[in-house]
């Protein structure tokens, strides 16, 4: 599921993918929050201290990082690192690098490649040239 986001940063309109797992989550936290009387009936799906307003940057940022905590990674983490990830997990899972520029909004390729690191194991698992070659007169052709 694509989610529709109008004036991002940049101040730029993109399409943010919605995993159907997590919209159940998403739906699942409405509801409860609905039931506790936390969120409004059109309210803000992650309000603030007031109900009335949205979550404000500050409690984000600390919400990321004790979800870091909980999770056991020590490193300095933000909602931005989220983005970082996301970018390195689709590159790494073999997503073409043009979609994720998409996906994240860049107009420059340039960008989005600061943006997906590539890990040290998947540089190990490419085949290089001459493996494709030595593989090949051996008879044996390596995946990939």
């Amino acid at each position: 599921m694509l989610i529709r986001v109008e004036q991002g940063k940049g101040r730029k309109d993109r399409n943010a993918m919605l995993s159907p797992q997590l919209l159940e989550l998403l739906r699942l936290w409405w509801r409860e929050g609905k039931r506790r009387g936390v969120m409004l009936p059109h309210g803000w799906l992650f309000p603030g201290r007031s109900r009335t307003d949205p979550i404000s940057a500050r409690q984000l940022h600390r919400a990321v990082q004790e979800a870091a905590d909980v999770a056991g990674i020590h490193k300095r983490v933000s909602p931005h690192t989220l983005r970082h990830s996301f970018a390195t997990h689709l590159l790494e899972d073999g997503t073409d690098i043009r979609v994720i520029q998409v996906l994240l909004g860049h107009s420059k390729l340039e960008t989005t490649a600061l943006y997906a690191k590539v890990s040290t194991r998947t540089i190990h698992a490419v085949a290089g040239p001459l493996d494709r070659l030595m593989a090949l007169m051996e008879g044996k052709m390596p995946d990939g």
